[in-house]
């Protein structure tokens, strides 16, 4: 759903204009540094970025989940970093507190959130708990008003610079499964919380991810998300339901400027004495490059439109992760190839797009999970009863 049409084109057409002049320009450098400049993020947080489905009650933008879609796609036509240092406070760094947390719980931390003034992070992976979240280890055991976490967390997006961690533990000793897991807000500061240096990736450089550390961290029992124990897994998969529709759009951006990219090279360059755009079999490639680019936005449109409505979008919404990002890989795959040699060299970008997109078909569940989710659903809505 899209509130106002005419202010809305506006907007995507003002995000435009500054992905091409200030983020386009700076990606270099945010790849050579492995950070987003400081200055850079004052002028992404002055446009709002780090607040675009935040409720307008706490500074935020407040949209809908098509408008933020629609403004994903734009987002994500740059490198990969600069979305990644505005997404975990748009997405599952604030979206748990946005679904289920307290009136004083919003009021405190949203704001922050919204402005960019602190940086929010989604701790729930750990060694032992990836594609089975229900296996998570960390505990949260009630200490009068306090809670004490122990564990550890690792994937973590943003986590080095993060202000404000959404943590999962468990607090149900006797309940090894989701009933037994709890939501909390864990401050940067809080004593026995620390965090890893930043992995060494293969791509994305520019957004930091390490691991997280809990011994005896206390949290008051006031950062119990909700307020209530063992509600922790259904505020997770809230979140990671809005946020694979999210995800899904933004493998789509950097489709649209991959075939963008390989479209400007193969019109220039010249092979046989003429341009390679000429030869069939490079417009084949184009082709299938556009078809699945459209097919993807068409798809989660369509799902963003469903939640709006209120629908059940729990398969639809791993159905979007699922094809976008597998979209997403295969597009970079042909978009090297139609560069050749030049698409293997750092010099034109398209390898660190290359090696970049490789990580959405890993994290908020990957490929495999994602087809078991599509699958059990596919065969519930036909009447037929599926074993784990």
């Amino acid at each position: 759903m899209i509130r106002d049409p005419e202010s809305f084109d506006l907007f995507l057409e003002t995000l435009r204009k500054f992905v091409l002049e200030r983020l386009v320009p700076n990606e270099e450098r945010v790849a050579r540094e492995d950070e987003v400049p400081e200055a850079l993020v004052r002028e992404m947080a002055a446009q709002h970025m780090f607040g675009y489905s935040i409720p307008e009650a706490y500074g935020g933008l407040g949209m809908t989940t098509e408008e933020l879609v629609l403004a994903a796609m734009e987002l994500s036509q740059c490198s990969v970093a600069f979305r990644a240092r505005v997404g975990t406070n748009t997405g599952i760094g604030s979206e748990g507190l946005v679904a289920d947390g307290t009136a004083e719980q919003k009021q405190r931390y949203l704001p922050d959130l919204a402005s960019g003034k602190k940086t929010g992070a989604f701790a729930l992976t750990e060694p032992d708990a990836g594609s089975d979240a229900t296996a998570l280890r960390t505990s949260a055991r009630k200490d009068g008003d306090h809670f004490m976490l122990n564990g550890t967390k690792c994937f973590i997006t943003n986590a080095p610079i993060a202000d404000i961690f959404t943590v999962m533990a468990r607090t149900g000793a006797d309940d090894a499964g989701a009933g037994g897991i709890s939501a909390f807000i864990v401050e940067r500061g809080t004593p026995g919380l620390s965090t890893g240096r930043p992995y060494d990736k293969m791509g994305q450089a520019g957004s930091p991810v390490s691991e997280v550390y809990f011994d005896n961290c206390r949290v008051p029992a006031a950062n119990l998300i909700g307020g209530q124990e063992g509600r922790g897994f259904k505020t997770a998969m809230k979140v990671l339901n809005k946020q694979r529709i999210h995800l899904a759009a933004l493998c789509i951006g950097p489709a649209i400027r991959m075939l963008n990219d390989a479209m400007a090279f193969v019109a220039g360059r010249k092979q046989f004495g003429q341009p390679l755009m000429n030869f069939q079999l490079v417009q084949a490639m184009i082709a299938d490059c556009q078809t699945e680019i459209q097919a993807a936005r068409a798809l989660v449109l369509q799902t963003a439109r469903q939640r709006d409505a209120g629908g059940d979008v729990t398969m639809n919404a791993s159905i979007c992760k699922y094809f976008s990002s597998e979209m997403c890989g295969r597009v970079a795959d042909r978009c090297v190839q139609m560069l050749g040699g030049y698409g293997y060299i750092a010099d034109h970008g398209m390898e660190r797009f290359y090696r970049d997109v490789r990580l959405f078909r890993l994290y908020e569940g990957t490929s495999q999970i994602h087809q078991l989710t599509i699958a059990k659903h596919s065969l519930k809505q036909a009447g037929y009863s599926v074993g784990k």
